[in-house]
């Protein structure tokens, strides 16, 4: 089996970590944008989230002979060591959930903000209670000060949020008011209108011109109106409070993974028997990602009959025949599940709330927000001004949260 040993080797691992766990967002999104049902893109999804597990456990955990206390993965799987897996599996379900929820979050709140506001949640909470679970391994007043820089940096994603809600309302109501002065224009033969009269009245209506456009400036009314022609989700005209509350709700299910997955390969409330092993970072991951796995496959089977938020109905039959982007989720899956891996694996060697600072996925979700949605084009001077302060929180934040990692010395 092979297990990271050193500081340098875990905070690699973590780096890796933050670049798959920030790509894997942006890759959902562009599906949902696209007007893939995220139904059908949760499911091929859970597929290769388990495969990247599986690939993992096989691998790194069977590489070397067995020890005694660190048994192989094969060789864990028969041993007595089921309050542990109970522990893993249980960090998965909450994960699972987590992950479900903000795959609806990202259309109501944008990608970057939903990353941000759920991570420091997942930091503010879950990094608390990984420090006392591995008896304060890290330095506390070097990690207490980067989580309270994370909680602070949520509450400036919800102030992003707001600001930039506001400034999609006011560029609507300005494209209307434009029809509107274009129209009686038009009727006194002051203007010359170069839109035909059913697509005005699709605009009033809300879909725009964007049948008469394939491409227009990101950050417009127009653009708004065409993006939420062709999206899965519709949100325009929503309230911008139930995104903010699914956010929420992710944010409470990421905080409880990675203590529940500490719980698992530490045993700190000392549940097992006497001489069985401690469950290894490879097999935990095994049990934890099966746990994911039927969460997400069996919630997204049901939402295919039964969908939520206005979601058109859909079928089994109809997701085997969805080919239409079924690659990226798939690889989607594949980055996910490396991610979590490397995550846990540096988190063994070095304290997972040293490793909660891959929780700085959204600097690389909002890289990936601005240069693929056009997320915050043309956007107020206020909502550029809280963007700016609340990623130069986050950058503080993981700096100092990276800071307090320690090696486990057992």
């Amino acid at each position: 089996m092979y297990l990271i040993e050193d500081k340098g080797g875990a905070i690699a691992l973590m780096l890796a970590s933050l670049f798959f766990l920030g790509t894997w967002p942006a890759v959902m999104t562009l599906l949902e944008r696209k007007g893939r049902l995220p139904q059908h893109t949760y499911l091929d999804y859970s597929i290769t989230n388990l495969l990247a597990a599986v690939l993992t456990a096989l691998t790194f955990g069977q590489i070397g002979d067995s020890q005694t206390d660190k048994p192989n993965f094969l060789i864990q799987l028969s041993q007595d060591n089921w309050p542990l897996v109970l522990f893993a599996m249980g960090g998965g379900i909450v994960l699972s959930l987590g992950n479900l929820a903000t795959q609806y979050a990202w259309a109501y709140v944008g990608l970057s903000v939903t990353e941000i506001i759920s991570s420091c949640m997942c930091v503010v909470i879950g990094t608390t209670m990984n420090y006392f679970l591995d008896d304060k391994l890290n330095k506390a007043e070097v990690l207490f000060p980067g989580v309270v820089c994370f909680f602070i940096a949520a509450c400036l994603g919800s102030a992003v949020h707001s600001s930039n809600a506001a400034d999609h309302e006011k560029k609507l109501a300005d494209s209307k008011i434009n029809y509107e002065l274009k129209t009686m224009l038009s009727e006194n033969g002051e203007y010359e209108s170069d839109v035909e009269p059913d697509s005005q009245r699709e605009l009033e209506i809300g879909f725009g011109s964007c049948q008469k456009s394939e491409k227009v400036e990101a950050g417009t009314a127009e653009y708004l109106l065409q993006l939420e022609k062709q999206r899965s989700i519709k949100v325009l005209g929503k309230n911008t409070f139930v995104g903010l509350a699914i956010v929420f709700f992710a944010g409470v299910c990421y905080s409880l993974f990675s203590p529940a997955f500490n719980l698992a390969t530490n045993d700190q409330w000392h549940t097992l028997k006497e001489g069985v092993p401690h469950l290894v970072v490879y097999t935990a991951f095994f049990y934890f990602s099966i746990s994911c796995f039927v969460i997400g496959i069996g919630l997204n089977l049901w939402f295919l009959y039964h969908p939520v938020l206005g979601l058109r109905k859909s079928s089994f039959e109809s997701y085997l025949k969805d080919w239409n982007g079924r690659q990226w989720a798939l690889l989607a899956g594949l980055l996910c599940g490396f991610g979590n891996g490397f995550q846990f694996m540096g988190g063994q060697a070095a304290g997972y709330a040293a490793a909660d600072a891959v929780q700085a996925l959204p600097l690389v979700s909002t890289f990936w927000g601005i240069l693929l949605f056009g997320e915050y084009r043309k956007s107020s001077k206020k909502t550029y001004t809280l963007l700016f302060f609340m990623l130069t929180m986050f950058v503080i934040a993981v700096a100092v949260l990276m800071a307090s990692a320690d090696h486990r010395k057992n």
